[in-house]
């Protein structure tokens, strides 16, 4: 046994690293006993992580203890610092940790903070200027004017955080290799404008009422939700054109919820003027009962030449819009339609029914994507599915090898 002992504790420092950086740091703390040689490895831990599995219910030490206690006895640099858990944790505790984190060069800092208000950071926060992966949950940020960004961060998570319209704007421009942004259930400003000329990856979920894009012409996968539907005004310019400028290298594209109400917004195309050249995956949610989402989505599809694969959900949601334009709409389309999908392989349309536009659009895609492989189709019901299924069977397709799937609701 103390062979085996020794032979542990003369690993080289890194992988004694690696072992206990995998283990619950109450675990790794406890290593501390196994031997003189062990005494301090816990206390020069760079990877520090407290969740749940810290507090044991065999003792009476609190969560904030337990933290207090690891970083009064840390040695050295603290590299990555994750603080998540589920009970109530107060502010002073939180202050004291993070003031203590801006003095240990941390690289990557996650708050989780999940009861109680919504926590304030303070001051000492925006002095860890070695941040490069920062995620904070229920917080509520606040820049002081002093501060001028954080120039080493790249990957940026924040959700249900509370920011002033200017602070979000600035924040974004004084981060500039920022390279993945996502944004969740955040409030205090309405304007979504995102300035970040080496941002690769994009995710946001929220309620806003323009999303402006300015510098983002690395952006390769978007991910846009849009929770509420919003009064946008019509003016000269397109939405549509205007989003998708700044995009000329997007590869992979999702746009749920209201997104395509927003970029429907202004005049109405059959093309970009500029395609989408390397845009390979495109899921979009889509209305079948309002023209302007159903334009708007083939606008996208027709300018999208190196389309792979395409994903569509079927939103019921009733707009009140009048079904027979949308029919008749279809209807002058015809099946001479400039649509040509020379790359498109795969498609997939989740909560299909047996309504005319639904059906018309089916159409179109089997007889413009000449090398498709397979058509997925998930009705919305379990009523008028076999109806659906033999109409669909007897359409006409470009493509002598295109599969149709049909799943169950």
């Amino acid at each position: 046994m103390e062979v085996e002992l020794d032979s542990i504790s003369n690993l080289p420092r890194e992988i004694v690293e690696k072992i206990l950086a995998r283990l619950p740091i109450k675990e790794a703390v406890r290593t501390s006993i196994l031997s003189t040689k062990w005494r301090y490895k816990p206390a020069m831990l760079q990877n520090l992580k407290f969740d749940e599995q810290c507090v044991s219910t065999q003792n009476h030490i609190t969560f904030a203890n337990i933290v207090d206690q690891v970083l009064l006895l840390h040695i050295g640099p603290i590299h990555k610092f994750e603080l998540s858990h589920r009970d109530f944790l107060a502010s002073a505790d939180i202050d004291r940790w993070v003031l203590h984190l801006s003095r240990s060069c941390v690289k990557c800092l996650k708050l989780v903070i999940w009861k109680g208000h919504r926590y304030k950071l303070p001051s000492s926060f925006f002095s860890c200027q070695d941040i490069i992966h920062l995620r904070l949950h229920n917080c509520i940020l606040k820049p002081p004017s002093t501060f001028r960004g954080f120039k080493s961060l790249e990957h940026l998570d924040i959700r249900h955080v509370t920011l002033a319209q200017h602070a979000f704007e600035d924040f974004i421009v004084c981060c500039p290799v920022l390279k993945r942004l996502i944004l969740k259930y955040c409030d205090g400003f309405t304007n979504l404008c995102i300035d970040a000329p080496n941002l690769k990856l994009l995710d946001i979920d929220g309620s806003f009422e323009d999303v402006s894009l300015q510098n983002t012409l690395h952006l390769e996968h978007v991910d846009i939700r849009l929770e509420f539907k919003v009064r946008w005004v019509v003016g000269g310019s397109s939405n549509l054109v205007k989003f998708f400028v700044h995009l000329p290298n997007i590869r992979d594209l999702q746009i749920s919820g209201y997104v395509l109400k927003f970029l429907a917004v202004g005049p109405l195309l059959r093309k970009l003027p500029q395609p989408i050249l390397f845009l390979n995956d495109l899921y979009m949610d889509v209305n079948f009962t309002d023209l302007e989402e159903i334009t708007t989505a083939l606008c996208l599809v027709r300018s999208s030449p190196a389309l792979r694969k395409l994903e569509i959900v079927v939103n019921h949601i009733d707009y009140h819009h009048v079904v027979g334009e949308v029919n008749s709409w279809f209807e002058n389309l015809g099946e001479n339609s400039d649509c040509q999908l020379t790359e498109l392989r795969r498609i997939e349309i989740v909560a299909i029914s047996d309504a005319k536009a639904e059906l018309d659009l089916i159409k179109l895609l089997l007889l413009s994507s000449p090398v498709l492989e397979c058509m997925t189709l998930k009705p919305f019901s379990v009523d008028g599915s076999l109806e659906l299924l033999k109409q669909v069977v007897r359409f006409r397709r470009a493509s002598v090898q295109a599969e149709i799937i049909f799943l169950d609701p």
